[in-house]
């Protein structure tokens, strides 16, 4: 799996355009056009920094092997003409973009480390995001309000929920397990879901639909108990992470708004 991370790294560079010169850098010739053997020192530096496999010399050989093939097929598509169609210079110049977009990204985020506080202060928050109870629920996903009123009635008849939720729920999670959706907590649910289950009482359901963006839900609460936060060290890798988004995305937002966009043709939408 190492090693085939290392061949799409190298086929990743492969993509790139090549710049010719004669110098003394080439590890090998192909019809008379360097084999580079900065091309080979990057592609092994990369391997080693994704894998943590330190190369050797049986990989290097590998290396200017795949690169030797890649460049007979990059002279025969140079003789065919492919390096001039619209399609390959269109994707040649995207991934040229997307190549320097993701060196910036990565140098943003060495430059903008997540402090220690920072992290703390983050497992703060998220311990008062999560609360300090878990809920038990089932729920029945429908796409009308119409058919939802219509189950909810059937329930207060003294319809079987699970089977209700079987037969009729549209969430390909829980229908199968009669709407049970397990142990969670509120906040990883979306608000107006969140908002109707913290009302209920223990085995009371919604007695009107409650609609988010997935479609209209009926919602019974099955039970509650205290929750055991996961402890820091468990978290704050995750925590890092998403810091580390944020102050990207602030970060974007800050440069799209000092930017003067105009967007031309014949449709025009604001950006």
């Amino acid at each position: 799996m190492k090693f085939l991370k290392m061949m799409l790294a190298i086929a990743c560079f492969s993509a790139l355009p090549h710049a010719y010169a004669a110098d003394a850098d080439a590890i090998a010739t192909v019809n008379g056009k360097p084999i580079k053997k900065t091309w080979v020192e990057f592609i092994l530096r990369d391997a080693e920094a994704r894998t943590g496999q330190k190369a050797n010399d049986g990989m290097k050989a590998a290396v200017v092997n795949e690169l030797v093939g890649s460049e007979l097929a990059y002279q025969e598509a140079q003789k065919a003409g492919i390096d001039k169609q619209p399609d390959f210079i269109a994707s040649e110049e995207l991934a040229r973009r997307k190549l320097l977009v993701n060196a910036f990204l990565a140098d943003f985020i060495r430059k903008n480390p997540v402090t220690e506080a920072e992290k703390k202060e983050g497992y703060e928050q998220y311990k008062k995001e999560l609360g300090d109870k878990e809920y038990n629920a089932r729920h029945i996903l429908v796409k009308t309000d119409v058919e939802a009123k219509a189950i909810v009635a059937d329930l207060k008849k003294g319809t079987d929920f699970a089977k209700i939720a079987k037969e009729k729920s549209l969430d390909p999670g829980s229908k199968d397990k009669g709407g049970d959706l397990g142990w969670f907590s509120p906040a990883g649910m979306v608000k107006p879901f969140a908002d109707a289950l913290l009302i209920l009482k223990k085995g009371e359901t919604t007695q009107e639909p409650v609609q988010s963006q997935f479609g209209w839900h009926i919602i019974k609460l099955v039970d509650t108990r205290a929750l055991q936060v996961p402890p820091y060290d468990k978290v704050k890798d995750g925590i890092e992470r998403t810091i580390q988004q944020r102050k990207l995305e602030k970060y974007m937002l800050s440069l799209k708004d000092k930017a003067k966009i105009e967007v031309t043709g014949a449709e025009k939408k604001t950006p």
